[in-house]
């Protein structure tokens, strides 16, 4: 019954990106007509389907990221239940540090940066362009782990590196996807508390 939830899993990350991948593959071919240059592979594969699913949630957050005036990056709610909260900047940090735990679980090897303590990031990362460098940091390290999977490893069980019991890459970019989209639901209503349009709203 596991085995079949997870394959039921890659099957919907396989529907969810195809639209992205058959313009991936659409542009390369057409690129392939120019003098000198050859068509990648139009092969669907695991790597391919989740590298997509990253490259989205990566736009997602780095259009949020850019949406907030540098001024704002400190701004937190405080009306309501909101004690305690991470401040706007402090949320995009702490995407980044869980993107390296996430990928470093995929590699088996220790995140290559300061992840702070729960995830938090840096603490010496004070500006919006040191948090947005982090950030695309972070998606690149999970690029180069997504790369790394296929159709052997995918569901291959390993140490949870957020606590007990064992992971899959499956699950690891399934959380990664997962969480991008958590914390970008609660950046879309900072920006809006500031009177500022999100990206999504732009569509």
């Amino acid at each position: 019954m596991r085995r079949i939830w997870q394959l039921l899993i890659a099957l919907f990350l396989v529907a969810v990106s195809s639209y992205s991948i058959a313009q991936e593959v659409e542009k390369r071919g057409k690129d392939a007509d120019k003098p000198g240059e050859e068509a990648e592979s139009s092969e669907l594969t695991i790597a391919r389907v989740l590298r997509a699913s990253v490259t989205h949630a990566n736009r997602m957050m780095f259009a949020m990221a850019m949406a907030m005036p540098e001024d704002k990056y400190g701004f937190a709610p405080t009306n309501g239940e909101f004690k305690g909260v991470r401040n706007f900047g402090q949320q995009i940090k702490h995407v980044a540090a869980a993107n390296f735990v996430y990928a470093a679980a995929i590699l088996g090897e220790k995140p290559p940066v300061d992840v702070g303590e729960n995830e938090d990031g840096p603490a010496a990362l004070k500006t919006k362009a040191e948090t947005i460098q982090y950030m695309k940091h972070s998606f690149a390290y999970v690029q180069k782990a997504v790369a790394t999977v296929s159709e052997k490893n995918v569901i291959t069980p390993f140490k949870n590196p957020f606590g007990d019991g064992q992971a899959t890459r499956l699950s690891m970019v399934m959380f990664i996807v997962g969480h991008c989209d958590d914390h970008y639901g609660q950046l879309d209503q900072y920006l809006r508390m500031n009177g500022l349009e999100t990206p999504a709203g732009r569509r």
